[in-house]
């Protein structure tokens, strides 16, 4: 039995930080984990630069309401859910990630919860377990399905290499040259076809 572990920023809808970061003027949090392969120094130094500017969580969300989908992401998806089950696996937020659940027709998510104040603010951020894409495809494994895992970032890496096929997709020349041995893609109809192939 197959499942087939997206991740969610990159794969299937633009870099949320990147698009706030254009919102907001504020380029230093256009770094993402394309950038910085520790998420735990990533999240703290944005939770900063928040505070910093007086920015809460309503900011974000107002950015995230005007985020669409990546041309082509829903049909990708909706053709390799008629072919397997899927979950996203993404170092996202709830708060973040229920909008677009809703424009890509409310697909599984496995995500990250943010601990915010009631003014607003976002005072810190609880991860659902550690290493969570790693560890959510090795529990997969655990309960009988063969995983298929596919993400653009260093924080996939891990699911990627514990499946039994994983690619990159729309990921950097860097990650890329320092990974030969993954196939990457840069379309959906690629991925689809090379995640048909071990289906």
């Amino acid at each position: 039995m197959n499942i087939v572990c997206l991740d969610l920023e990159g794969v299937l809808v633009p870099e949320i930080w990147i698009a706030f970061a254009e919102a907001v003027g504020i380029p230093e949090l256009k770094k993402t984990t394309r950038d910085e392969p520790d998420y735990d120094k990533l999240m703290k130094f944005r939770l900063g630069i928040l505070k910093e500017h007086g920015l809460g969580l309503k900011e974000i969300q107002e950015t995230i309401a005007g985020i669409d989908p990546i041309p082509g992401a829903k049909e990708f998806l909706d053709e390799l859910r008629s072919l397997t089950q899927v979950i996203i696996i993404s170092d996202t937020f709830e708060q973040f990630a229920k909008p677009l659940m809703k424009k890509l027709g409310w697909p599984t998510i496995f995500c990250n919860t943010l601990e915010v104040g009631e003014n607003g603010e976002i005072t810190g951020f609880q991860m659902r377990v550690e290493n969570s894409k790693f560890t959510t495809v090795k529990a997969l494994q655990s309960i009988g399905y063969e995983t298929i895992a596919s993400g653009d970032s260093y924080n996939d890496l891990g699911m990627i290499k514990a499946s039994k096929a994983g690619f990159l997709f729309k990921s950097t020349d860097k990650i890329k040259a320092d990974h030969p041995e993954l196939a990457a893609y840069e379309t959906y109809e690629e991925l689809l076809s090379a995640i048909k192939e071990v289906l």
